[in-house]
């Protein structure tokens, strides 16, 4: 790392530091000023001008940053060969970027790249049942196969065994912690966490010595859901942080899936919520994820949609232009960037779903099979 690009570093780590700073509010004065050290140089007064900017945060730009904490961090990142990523970066990865909550500094340590086409969450309760840790055993044994990359959070329960069965498999799998990456947390993971590095990675926003506080962990699963192209919540009862991860993907405008389980099952309570709410598409196994993705006999499934494209009406190719290869767009979107009416966009999608053209999908979503 070359001079000037450290002490960038050490600017960005400290704009991370300072208090009052959220994530959408600190992409905005990068945006404004190019970089962290920028913003940090900038003048009272020229800070003032920015709408949201008061007495008391240009104050806050204006005193000398933390320098030395955020060169204590710099030091702890050589030295364990830490990526940083930053949100200005090529290498940030591009699928939470589109998220306007993205954190604006990532800590990753790992072998595989982050900006990867197909990326799966597996996500489900810390106290499992026997049913739970066999459909995820036998999802991941159906994926092996695929390029694809397994995300989850190395808790106990689902995540552990979604990471492990990964590892297994050949599959990479990268964990978001809810800590900094001098620890591990459950320590019953270490080993699992040693294996990951060399086979995937581990992610964080937060910087070392932060310790795994139950605030955390909320914050974290934010990053597994906008990392991911679908999450897959396993099991779960109605209450719990797979929970809130899968409703969180589902704002992001990503897929969501979930296994059923029976009625009397409180450990399958939230999935059959998510099901019957239609937040979550119904699977089964990993034959039903490739479909809903889009996944399955790629090749196979552009010569079906060429051939199913000369059976389209002038009107019907309107709508397949603006879908494009959307993984997935809102029918409000669709009716923004189209010239029909809802009744007439409901009836030609309704055509072309029946036609095999189009597939719906959870929240009122279209995409192009």
């Amino acid at each position: 790392m070359n001079i000037e690009a450290e002490d960038e570093l050490l600017y960005r780590i400290a704009l991370t530091h300072t208090d009052q700073i959220g994530y959408k509010f600190g992409r905005r004065l990068l945006h404004l000023f190019g970089s962290a050290k920028a913003i940090f140089n900038a003048s009272p007064k020229q800070l003032k001008t920015i709408e949201g900017i008061g007495e008391t945060k240009a104050k806050l730009f204006s005193a000398a940053p933390d320098l030395k904490k955020a060169a204590v961090e710099v030091e702890f990142i050589l030295k364990h060969n830490i990526q940083p990523l930053f949100i200005l970066d090529d290498n940030y990865p591009e699928k939470l970027k589109e998220c306007d909550d993205a954190p604006l500094m990532l800590y990753y340590k790992g072998t595989q790249p982050l900006k990867h086409k197909k990326m799966v969450a597996i996500i489900g309760s810390r106290e499992n049942t026997d049913y739970g840790a066999r459909m995820t055993e036998e999802l991941i044994e159906g994926l092996k196969l695929e390029d694809i990359i397994i995300i989850s959070g190395l808790a106990l329960g689902i995540d552990g065994i979604a990471h492990r069965k990964a590892l297994q498999t050949g599959l990479p799998t990268i964990a978001v912690v809810a800590h900094g990456l001098d620890t591990i947390y459950p320590p019953q993971h270490k080993h699992i966490a040693r294996e990951m590095v060399k086979h995937g990675g581990l992610l964080t926003e937060y910087p070392s010595k932060t310790i795994p506080d139950k605030y955390n962990f909320p914050m974290r699963n934010r990053i597994v859901a906008g990392l991911s192209d679908v999450t897959i919540v396993v099991e779960t009862a109605k209450k719990g942080g797979a929970m809130i991860t899968a409703k969180l993907a589902a704002s992001y405008n990503r897929e969501v899936a979930a296994f059923p389980g029976r009625t009397i099952d409180k450990k399958s309570e939230g999935c059959n919520y998510l099901i019957r709410t239609n937040i979550a598409q119904l699977i089964t196994g990993a034959d039903d994820l490739l479909e809903m993705m889009n996944w399955k006999n790629d090749n196979h499934g552009k010569a079906v949609q060429a051939k199913l494209f000369n059976h389209l009406t002038d009107e019907e190719m309107k709508i397949a232009d603006v879908l494009g290869n959307a993984e997935g767009m809102h029918i409000d979107e669709l009716l923004l960037k189209s010239s029909f009416n809802p009744a007439q966009l409901s009836a030609m999608l309704l055509t072309m779903e029946l036609n095999g053209a189009v597939k719906a999908l959870p929240g009122k979503r279209f995409r192009m099979t």
